[in-house]
This record gives C-alpha cells, sequence and structure tokens, in this order.
C-alpha cells in the first residue's frame, strides 16, 4: 500500500504532514507519486481565500485523474473549517479530516477502506468527538536536512481579521518532554536545522500558566539536545516576546541571530482595528534590545496593507515605520476579509485597485532597505548549509542563519555540494534577496548523535500529562 501527500499552506501544515507521513509509515504505508499511492491526502489551507481556493483547485486535479481503487482525502485547515460540507465542493472526495484528528489518520483510511462501495456517494468526515488535544505521541521522521517542529497548535489572540481560533481553537503547547524527544528524534537522523513554529510561538506555556514559557523551553533544548544543529524561531507575537527571550538567544550559538515577527501593520491606530499589540515604543525598544544584544540579527515580519478604514495617513506611517526599524526581510499581504470575523464587518472596506496599489508601494518602499541590509554582509564570513543545486546556472542554493526555509532567499555559491552540507563562504555579492558566496571550507560531515531510549523529565521538572 502507498500513499501520497500534498501539502499546501504554511510551515506547520509542512509539520503536520511529516506527522502523516511518520504515521502512515508506521502502518505499512510506503511512499509514492500520485499516480501509484493507493490513498493521496492533500493537507489544505484555509486561512485566506486565495488558499482555500487553492486547496479546492488541487484536491480536484488530483480527483479527476483518480484511479478506480485510490482513495482521496482532504486533511488540514480547509477540512477543520468545513467539514463535510467541503464535498460539495470537491465530487471526488472520499474523506475529511482535520487538524485536531490528523494524529488517527491511519485507522480513518482503515475506515475508508471498510465502508461499503455504494455508500461512497458523499465523503466520510471523521466525527468532532474524535479530536485529539495536541499531537505528543507522534514520533518524526525527517523528510531532509530541515525540519519544522511545531511546539503548539491553536491560537488564543484576538486578531480581528484571523479566522484560525475559530476551527483551531484555543492554544495548547506540548509538553517540553515531548518537544524534546522530537528534536532528538529529528537530530538522530541527520537534521542540520530544527525551525521552532506556531501558529503564536512566544505564547508558549501560557494554556498551563507559564507566562514567558519559550525561553525556558529553549534552555531545555540547548540542554538535552545534542548536535551543531541550528534553532531558529518563527512565528512570534510581538505582545508575548521579552527580554529573557533575548538573553537566552544571544547566549546560546546553536539559537539563529533570526526572528519572525510579524507585526501585520506599522501605524497604531490600524493596529487597534486589528486587535493586535499597539504600543510601537515598546516594539521599538524590543527591536533596539535585540540589536544590543545580538548586533547582526536579521529580522523578519509580515504586514497587511488595505485593512478596513486604512487612510492615505495610516498607510504612509506604515511605510515610515518600516523605515525606522530597517526590517532584513518583510512579506506584504492585501487584507482579505474572512467571513465571520469582526473585521470582514468594519466600514470602509478599502478598494482591491487601491489595496493592490499600496501593495506594490510597500514592496517597492523595502526594496533599498533590504539591499542595504545585504550589503552590510559583503565581506562577512558565514557558514552555510546546502539545500539544492540549480543545474542551469550551476549554482549551489544555500543558507545562512540569515534565511529561513521557504520563506527567505539564498546564499548562491558556485559549484556543487550536497544538500545537507556545511559550507563555510565569505560573501562576495549582494542582491536584495540573495547573496553570492564564494567557498572558503568544507565542513566535515557529522553523525548524528544516537536517539536517547528515554529523556529525564524529572532533570527538567516538568512531567508529562
Amino acid at each position: 500500500m502507498k500513499y501520497h501527500v500534498v501539502t499546501l499552506g504554511c510551515a506547520k501544515n509542512i509539520a503536520d504532514s511529516e506527522g502523516i507521513g511518520t504515521l502512515l509509515r508506521a502502518a505499512g504505508y510506503e511512499p509514492g507519486t500520485p499516480d501509484e499511492a493507493d490513498v493521496l491526502i492533500v493537507n489544505t489551507c484555509g486561512f485566506l481565500q486565495a488558499a482555500r481556493q487553492e486547496s479546492i483547485e488541487t484536491l480536484n486535479a488530483l480527483g479527476e485523474r483518480k484511479k478506480p481503487g485510490q482513495l482521496l482525502v482532504a486533511a488540514g485547515c480547509l477540512s477543520e473549517r468545513y467539514g463535510a460540507a467541503l464535498a460539495d465542493e470537491v465530487p471526488a472526495l472520499d474523506g475529511i479530516i482535520g487538524t485536531q484528528q490528523w494524529t488517527r489518520i491511519a485507522d480513518f483510511i482503515q475506515q475508508l477502506r471498510e465502508r461499503e462501495e455504494e455508500a461512497r456517494w458523499r465523503a466520510y468526515a471523521m466525527p468532532p468527538d474524535a479530536r485529539n488535544h495536541v499531537a505528543d505521541s507522534v514520533s518524526r521522521r525527517a523528510e531532509g536536512h530541515s525540519a519544522y517542529l511545531k511546539i503548539a497548535d491553536g491560537c488564543s489572540a484576538p486578531c480581528a481579521f484571523c479566522t484560525i481560533p475559530s476551527f483551531k481553537g484555543p492554544q495548547r503547547s506540548k509538553r517540553p518532554g515531548t518537544v524534546i524527544r522530537e528534536a532528538q528524534e529529528l537530530v538522530a537522523q541527520g537534521v542540520q536545522e530544527i525551525v521552532l513554529v506556531a501558529q503564536d510561538l512566544t505564547a508558549y506555556g501560557r494554556d498551563w500558566g507559564e507566562t514567558d514559557g519559550l525561553p525556558t523551553l529553549l534552555e531545555h533544548l540547548m540542554q538535552e539536545v545534542e548536535g551543531d544543529v541550528w534553532f531558529r524561531l518563527m512565528y512570534a507575537y510581538p505582545g508575548h516576546a521579552t527580554e529573557r527571550l533575548i538573553e537566552v538567544m544571544a547566549r546560546h550559538e546553536r539559537i539563529c541571530n533570526y526572528l519572525d515577527m510579524p507585526l501585520q501593520h506599522g501605524d497604531p491606530n490600524v493596529l487597534k482595528r486589528m486587535r493586535r499589540p499597539h504600543k510601537l515604543e515598546r516594539i521599538y525598544r524590543f527591536f533596539e534590545q535585540m540589536r544590543d544584544a545580538m548586533p547582526d540579527v536579521s529580522l523578519r515580519t509580515t504586514f497587511i496593507v488595505g485593512y478596513p478604514g486604512e487612510t492615505e495617513e495610516e498607510f504612509q506611517n506604515l511605510l515610515d515605520f518600516m523605515s525606522a526599524v530597517q526590517f532584513d526581510k518583510v512579506g506584504v499581504f492585501t487584507f482579505s476579509p474572512e467571513p465571520g470575523t469582526p473585521a470582514a464587518e468594519l466600514p470602509d472596506q478599502i478598494p482591491e485597485e487601491v489595496k493592490q496599489e499600496r501593495w506594490e508601494r510597500a514592496m517597492a518602499h523595502q526594496q533599498p532597505i533590504a539591499l542595504a541590509r545585504q550589503e552590510a554582509q559583503l565581506g562577512r564570513t558565514l557558514e552555510v548549509v546546502v539545500d539544492g543545486y540549480d543545474a542551469e546556472n550551476g549554482l549551489t542554493l544555500a543558507r545562512s542563519y540569515r534565511e529561513a526555509p521557504e520563506v527567505d532567499g539564498y546564499v548562491l555559491v558556485r559549484g556543487q555540494y550536497d544538500p545537507g552540507e556545511r559550507l563555510t563562504v565569505r560573501i562576495t555579492g549582494a542582491m536584495p534577496y540573495d547573496l553570492e558566496g564564494r567557498v572558503v571550507k568544507r565542513k566535515p560531515r557529522r553523525t548524528p548523535p544516537p536517539h536517547p531510549a528515554a529523556i529525564s523529565l524529572d532533570a527538567i521538572g516538568v512531567r508529562e500529562s
């Protein structure tokens, strides 16, 4: 029996897809192509209208070429949000399983196979009461040299534009021992980089009363996980970021001097309407403290333009904020009114042509800032990890601590090197998104430390619940 998973959406979905693959392999399945797979699974995204449309189109494309006996399953956020109603959009769908149920994927597929053929006129959705709290018990099997490790699911933030809490529920953090065990499993398989992700990374542990849990978790990871693996932090919420987080990041070399903190806007009035942290003085101070502690830190953020009521003056305040902070990496999105959110009901919705024009201006505004931040790297010697090879141009695609997988650019190196290999390069060229480098040293491939038989939870003061 074979399976094939298509992953859409964010890094958190990638982590879940790897968990799905691990569970299916444990149940006797093997990965395969869409043509040879017995089960086709699309891990969908349901965050924005464009993402929903992509998910539905992907499901229908697979459904149209589905062979007799193949099962088509929708997993992920779109499934969690719409449940059985998703079958109205995808006639060939056989099964629907949500974000809080995927740890039962093997049993679910077996249920689909045991159903009577005549009962398959409509997709079967796993009942809501079959939800799990958080995927604490799933071992990880690495899919490459870089891996996402989801430390929490759900979200308790009140953002007015976001649908995620409505279908994923409040924040549910994995216990520290589970996170450590998963990290150890990944490192034992040769993973070179672990990217910690959550919908609200800096809220880790708040659901059980830990007000500053992320720095504590990082300390435990540094103590318990051997090897020279990089740890990278993405999706930090500004309201929960602390000076202690900065101190822990600066003290441990294995934690990349990199932080992704989606801020969504740079005008306090827009941020208030978004129900986001809006005290810009605190945000300025946090970034100043971070750059004092780590002068070479790489800062990434995302912004939404065209939010309801956004005036030209408020948009200009966003551009001024970008100039003041000088972010290394910026993603810009146009506002999407999501049904059921407070933002969709706000007055003064912005016309699409104005949203697009502001998106273009924001991206153009960031270009010289990004280039200047890149040019500051000229002459530096950086360690990079190889992601792949561009045969057409004869270039190795690598990343330093400054570039996250999937969303940032590359350090381009002439010649071919193996994925997962570590190189020391001197930066010789800079572009707004990519750097160019010359190899000065190849790092010997390391032998992964053995995965320990057990973790001393007493040593970190935590018991699994």
